[in-house]
């Protein structure tokens, strides 16, 4: 067999895997917009049949075969083209699965199906106890699978990897070191400044039908392609990327809150931007095509919420839409008040509803937490007296139960150890991005005033979106902004917002 026809049988192959994964996104994103609740069980049999079979597929040795052969033929000379880029990640991804037993991924997949609705309905009561014997079936398996992959350091590593390869769990704390104190220094400034945003604005009662509306047509004014998706409600609102041209959304409006539906859908449209660009008929289903990094993907959702969506000239052109829908509700509202209401800034408990410079601390928290639990340092009994300790150390607030603590997110019901360093790291190349494209593209704030966002979009889909898989986070960075990730820009971007809203240097 020549590597050409090797290539050739290698990408079918996964073709196949990709096809069978896509199949599995319907019904998780199913399970968690529409299924009933007795029909969780087979829901998760379903489940972990698929991700058994994928997992068998791809482990399968004449896939290693397949791919020495290309390996180390002249198909992969060139380190930055498709072959190559596919071959190297297919090879990494092989050798992390087979070291996985076909029957730890099913139980993985089985018990994190059955974790889901548990969770939901301990949030709902506000008691841990419900979902603690859950969670610590998972945080077994998860040690497990970290046990099977190997590390050089710690378990988290191991586990980190799947979410932002080749990182390391040294690196992002050095990271969080450097920024931890400049943020709580900054919040320090805002809490003593005079000026203070009314948010009362956003705490009005507001029609979750208009609402939805609203949502939509910003959805649809800064590229969300309808015809390749949909939006649908949730607990936890998501971007489900399920395959080609179907990319969907799943939100949430609160009545008395208008900033968490406006957040949680611009969040989610700036994922489904990066998807509905990069996912193509071309090069579906690998490597070349899909995000190498959870970090880079975060940072494109991160800059459409806040850079884009929380800046002046954003709401220069969508406040006088938001005024005629809600007329009575925010007709006594100026553009300035209202802009500076949705940058408010004040430590609160839920993570997604959290404003731009206390949000990191929310994620440095989970990290602390999740090492310990992994390590074994800490008994998932004793999370939610830890998570409350560390809480009011971080964030100097009590939480006053465990739906607005250790409840509120969904990725531990899925089993995502290692997914919340992604945030962190996404806000960071989101800043450094942003200040990159506004050297790049003069006069771009003003696009915003005319309701534009081809300009962004298009170097955004450039720059980013069409390397796939081609560079790791790290060098992508550099290559995009021409220095390594630091946590500089983030901060210069948070002092050039707040020196306008609370006036501090």
């Amino acid at each position: 067999m020549t590597p050409s026809e090797a290539y050739t049988e290698l990408k079918e192959q996964m073709n196949k895997i990709a096809v069978l994964e896509s199949t599995e996104g319907v019904l998780a994103w199913d399970l968690e917009a529409n299924l009933p609740p007795k029909a969780i069980d087979h829901r998760a049999e379903q489940l972990a049949q698929l991700t058994s079979l994928q997992h068998d597929w791809f482990t399968n040795p004449r896939v290693g075969e397949l791919i020495a052969t290309v390996e180390s033929s002249s198909l992969v000379m060139d380190p930055e083209s498709e072959q190559a880029v596919n071959v190297r990640e297919w090879r990494r991804l092989f050798d992390r699965e087979t070291k996985l037993p076909t029957t730890l991924v099913e139980e993985f997949t089985r018990v994190t199906s059955k974790a889901n609705q548990v969770w939901a309905e301990a949030r709902k009561k506000r008691d841990f106890s419900i979902f603690q014997p859950h969670l610590e079936s998972i945080v077994g398996l998860s040690r497990q699978k970290a046990d099977c992959i190997g590390y050089d350091t710690e378990r988290y590593d191991a586990l980190l990897d799947e979410y932002e390869p080749r990182a390391k769990v040294a690196e992002i704390e050095r990271t969080f070191a450097a920024l931890r104190p400049e943020l709580v220094e900054l919040i320090g400034k805002i809490k003593d400044s005079p000026r203070k945003p009314d948010i009362a604005i956003l705490r009005r009662p507001y029609d979750l039908a208009k609402q939805k509306v609203f949502a939509e047509c910003m959805a649809s004014a800064i590229g969300y392609d309808f015809a390749a998706g949909r939006f649908d409600l949730a607990a936890h609102p998501s971007c489900n990327d399920i395959g080609p041209w179907d990319t969907r959304i799943l939100t949430r409006y609160t009545r008395d809150d208008l900033s968490d539906g406006l957040s949680s859908a611009t969040h989610e449209v700036g994922h489904a931007l990066y998807d509905m660009t990069q996912t193509n008929k071309e090069h579906w289903g690998t490597p070349y095509g899909l995000t190498g990094s959870l970090g880079i993907h975060e940072s494109q959702s991160r800059m459409w919420e806040n850079m884009v969506c929380r800046s002046h000239q954003f709401w220069i052109y969508f406040f006088p839409q938001l005024q005629r829908l809600f007329r009575t509700e925010i007709e006594d509202v100026t553009l300035e008040d209202f802009h500076a209401a949705v940058n408010w800034v004040s430590p609160s408990y839920i993570r997604v509803d959290a404003d731009e410079a206390t949000y990191n601390l929310h994620i440095m928290l989970r990290f602390d937490i999740e090492r310990a639990i992994i390590a074994g340092d800490l008994d998932v009994a004793d999370i939610p007296g830890e998570w409350n300790k560390r809480f009011k150390e971080y964030l100097g607030i009590e939480v006053d139960h465990d739906a607005n603590g250790c409840l509120q997110d969904v990725h531990w019901s899925h089993g995502d150890f290692g997914y919340f360093p992604t945030y962190a790291l996404g806000n960071l190349y989101s800043a450094q991005f942003w200040m990159q494209a506004l050297k790049d593209l003069p006069g771009l704030l003003d696009d915003f005033t005319r309701g534009q966002f081809d300009r962004l979009a298009d170097w955004l889909g450039e720059k980013i979106h069409s390397q796939g898989s081609r560079y790791d986070a790290a060098k992508l960075c550099e290559r995009v902004t021409g220095s390594p990730l630091s946590h500089k820009p983030l901060m210069d971007y948070l002092y050039q917002k707040y020196s306008d809203i609370y006036g501090i240097q």
